[in-house]
């Protein structure tokens, strides 16, 4: 697919790992959600994709996935080449996936710039995504900043890590707003995530980041040495012993604490598309249409006196007779029953599940 506008010296990571738990049973170990078509008969992965190709010509997007993960990867991005999945050798956190992709782009171009990205954020506004993203990569490109983009909270949410915007930048433009951030701050309690939106210079960390190779380098020989050498002895050809042996070895620890929380410099673009992290079933009721009685339907279901359900069926027929506020999910092997409130206790069903279904 071709770019509408592309960034010769940008490149794009998709982070798509996860363990699948909390779209159970229609995600698992090996198809998490990012690989499961749960809102359109696409998965969250191809839309990612084909949202970072209106800016990114398409070769110079890779895919970070697991060994368990790499096969499915595959199979929904087959117009990717078999060298842009990349499959991570041991469970680590954002901060040895950044230094991978970063090492592999370096050994591409010295002075691009990367975006990292996750695979399962739902945004439709792709044309704004990507002149944004455009912007941002325009601003990594010419300085030592790390930029990241901040979604404008809708509601006192405790789920997201929050970053607080300071001074406006001389780069700021209309559509694409961009400011210094002063800090980044860890999941709030419901009292502090008020404060947050009220003060109104606080933003939802989405958890997409820009930086040129080198800028990401020297921040890491200053605040995590093990991440730096690992991508200055990164082989020019041939990585595949050398990721298999060194990977695992590296520090078990997320981006923002290793590098943003310490960087010398970041910026934010406040984000003018739209986002949802897509994070329970409960998600599903704003982007799928809902009956009468506020139902998000999808298959073969049948109602009477049933009202804020989510019923899920693919190969069998549900049938709710006077419930309320369930979510009820059938796969070919596996029947969820949860109520609503209960969504995001699902991932602590993995323990109790027999391997096969997990």
């Amino acid at each position: 697919m071709k770019s509408s506008s592309s960034l010769k010296s940008t490149y794009a990571c998709i982070m798509a790992g996860g363990s699948g738990e909390r779209f159970w049973p229609m995600s698992r170990m090996a198809t998490p959600k990012h690989l499961v078509p749960l809102l359109s008969k696409n998965t969250l992965l191809e839309e990612t994709v084909r949202r970072v190709e209106k800016a990114l010509p398409s070769s110079h997007i890779f895919i970070l996935t697991n060994a368990a993960q790499i096969k499915a990867c595959r199979k929904v991005l087959p117009h990717l080449a078999a060298r842009q999945f990349v499959a991570e050798p041991a469970k680590r956190d954002t901060a040895p996936a950044c230094a991978l992709g970063t090492a592999l782009v370096r050994q591409l171009d010295p002075d691009a710039v990367v975006v990292f990205l996750p695979a399962d954020a739902l945004i439709k506004d792709s044309a704004t995504f990507a002149k944004q993203l455009t912007k941002a990569s325009a601003l990594a490109a010419k300085s030592e900043t790390i930029v990241t983009m901040g979604i404008r909270p809708g509601h006192a949410s405790t789920r997201f890590g929050y970053l607080e915007s300071g001074a406006k930048l001389p780069e700021s433009t209309k559509e694409c707003p961009l400011f210094q951030v002063k800090r980044f701050v860890e999941k709030p309690d419901a009292a502090r995530a008020k404060t947050y939106l009220k003060r109104g210079t606080f933003f939802w960390n989405a958890g997409i980041f820009l930086w040129k190779t080198s800028t990401f380098l020297n921040e890491a020989r200053r605040c995590q040495p093990e991440l730096a050498q690992f991508i200055e002895q990164f082989p020019e050809k041939g990585y595949s012993s050398y990721l298999a042996k060194e990977f695992p070895k590296l520090p078990k620890i997320s981006v923002d604490y290793a590098i943003m929380e310490k960087a010398k410099s970041v910026a934010m673009a406040e984000a003018r598309f739209d986002w949802d992290d897509v994070g329970s079933w409960t998600a599903l009721p704003a982007h799928l249409p809902l009956d009468a009685n506020k139902n998000t339907l999808r298959g073969a279901v049948a109602l009477h006196d049933s009202h804020g359900n989510i019923a899920i069926a693919q190969k069998r027929l549900i049938a709710l007779c006077g419930v309320n506020d369930l979510i009820v999910v059938e796969t070919a092997d596996a029947i969820l029953v949860c109520h609503r409130d209960a969504a995001e206790q699902i991932k602590l069903l993995q323990g109790h599940l027999p391997e096969s279904v997990r």
